[in-house]
């Protein structure tokens, strides 16, 4: 089962950026569609984004959308999560894992490993 490493959450103010990075230690980690997940305290877990494979196809979260950027470099095996325009609602431990190739893409969680996550908080 690939397993993932998160980094590069952080504190930040309100209206600033952030990039969390999702990092594999597989070699094959180009054949796997990835998510990026987040919960905060006494919320459910929710999807944020999601990028295929190769890259060509991605999905965001309404809540997300046109301020999130999600982007991956399989020659480093690693996808990133590029965060603007940060509100206090995005707060939130943030997760990455495999998620399933559907066509289109859904951010459909595949398997049941979920490692540490890299803790956003966004506060003045």
């Amino acid at each position: 089962q690939l397993q993932l490493v998160e980094s590069g959450g952080g504190l930040v103010q309100p209206g600033g950026s952030l990039r969390l990075s999702c990092t594999a230690s597989r070699l094959s980690f180009d054949y796997y569609a990835i998510g990026w997940f987040r919960q905060a305290p006494g919320k459910e877990r929710e999807a944020v984004s999601c990028i295929s494979s190769n890259g060509r196809s991605t999905n965001y979260a309404d809540s997300v959308k046109g301020r999130f950027t999600i982007s991956r470099d399989n020659a480093k095996n690693t996808v990133y999560l590029q965060m603007n325009s940060l509100k206090s609602e995005d707060s939130a431990v943030y997760y990455c894992v495999p998620v399933r190739p559907t066509i289109p893409l859904m951010c459909a969680v595949s398997g049941d490993y979920w490692g540490q996550g890299t803790q956003v908080t966004v506060s003045s």
